[in-house]
């Protein structure tokens, strides 16, 4: 008689021990995770306003208030430029200081005191460089990183609801249902998505939201067709027609039996949703046809390296940043799927 995993917990423990056995993967799993949670901190790592200034026996919080030049002593009633040498010059005269991100620009801050043309090589000011408008690139690079992973969990979120969603109902109720919603779904995933981005990216403002909107109507069908299979394959099983005779309803059965037990081929898609999601945004913005202009994205760095090839900067650094991350996202897939695959005892 097959029957659902008896023991989840036992199943994970086992699972979790095949997962950090597998070296490359657990050692991944950590690196994205560090460099993910250091990139949701960009505002304090990266930004061209000081974390705090003390001037005149006074504390100063420019991170998270405006305050104009006149306050430190300067000339204008208009916010104040702390990449400006003379305001620089007053901030740290006498008993005063300042403490500066780590890196002092921000993704959209230009260098106007930059001694070579933009896009300028690497230097002591801008550590991998500016593009062409002479934005700093580190800055552009994190706030980048950070964009693209958050679009990815977002848009794999998505997915997932409606895929299992989908798949479930489908593989569940079967007949009619199922072949109707089959023919549906051929019919839909048979539409040309690139067309139709570049019609609404036409239509509407470009933004991520847009974006989030016309990718998650096709993202879930992948994943749906691997839900179907899994419950077309258990809702014929003893326990579940054992738990039909007992007055189960059928949205328990769904949810508390026949799920559990079909999210395997999720999780271990997971991480190889989220990388293709990453270079769906890539692609759109080096097309064109993705966030506005001064949004920070990889895809707009790369459209940049392409049309400045002197500028190695700009194509190096962003080339190692996207094949850094999916490869992290590669190797933590493998590992997951190697931890989940039961023939493995």
């Amino acid at each position: 008689m097959t029957k659902p995993v008896q023991n989840p917990n036992a199943f994970t423990q086992r699972a979790w021990r095949r997962f950090k056995a597998n070296r490359r993967g657990y050692v991944s799993l950590w690196i994205f995770a560090i460099l993910f949670v250091i990139s949701l901190f960009a505002e304090v790592i990266s930004n061209d306003k000081p974390l705090l200034v003390y001037y005149e026996s006074s504390f100063y919080f420019p991170l998270f208030k405006s305050y104009p030049e006149t306050a430190f002593g300067g000339d204008f009633d208009t916010e104040t430029d702390y990449l400006d040498p003379h305001v620089r010059k007053l901030l740290n005269k006498g008993d005063n200081w300042v403490i500066y991100p780590l890196n002092s620009y921000n993704y959209n801050t230009i260098n106007y005191f930059t001694l070579h043309p933009n896009p300028a090589p690497p230097s002591a000011e801008n550590l991998l460089g500016t593009d062409d408008r002479g934005r700093d690139v580190l800055a552009r690079l994190i706030y980048g990183f950070r964009l693209s992973v958050l679009f990815a969990f977002v848009l794999t979120l998505i997915g997932v609801v409606a895929g299992v969603v989908a798949g479930a109902l489908q593989g569940y109720l079967g007949g009619r249902f199922d072949l109707a919603a089959q023919r549906l779904i051929e019919i839909w995933g048979s539409m040309p998505e690139l067309y139709l981005l570049i019609i609404f990216a036409s239509i509407f403002q470009p933004s991520v939201l847009l974006l989030i909107i016309l990718l998650s109507l096709f993202g879930w069908m992948g994943l749906a067709d691997y839900v179907r299979a899994e419950f077309l394959r258990g809702r014929n099983m003893d326990y579940v027609t054992a738990a039909r005779a007992m007055g189960v309803s059928d949205h328990s059965i769904m949810f508390r039996h026949l799920l559990p037990n079909s999210l395997t081929p999720v999780i271990t898609f997971l991480p190889f949703r989220i990388s293709g999601a990453i270079m769906a945004l890539t692609s759109l913005d080096y097309l064109g046809l993705g966030v506005p202009p001064t949004t920070p994205s990889l895809g707009e760095l790369l459209s940049q390296g392409k049309e400045n090839i002197v500028a190695w900067w700009l194509s190096l650094t962003t080339f190692g940043v996207l094949v850094g991350t999916l490869m992290l996202l590669t190797f933590i897939g493998e590992a997951l799927r190697e931890a989940l695959d039961i023939r493995r005892g």
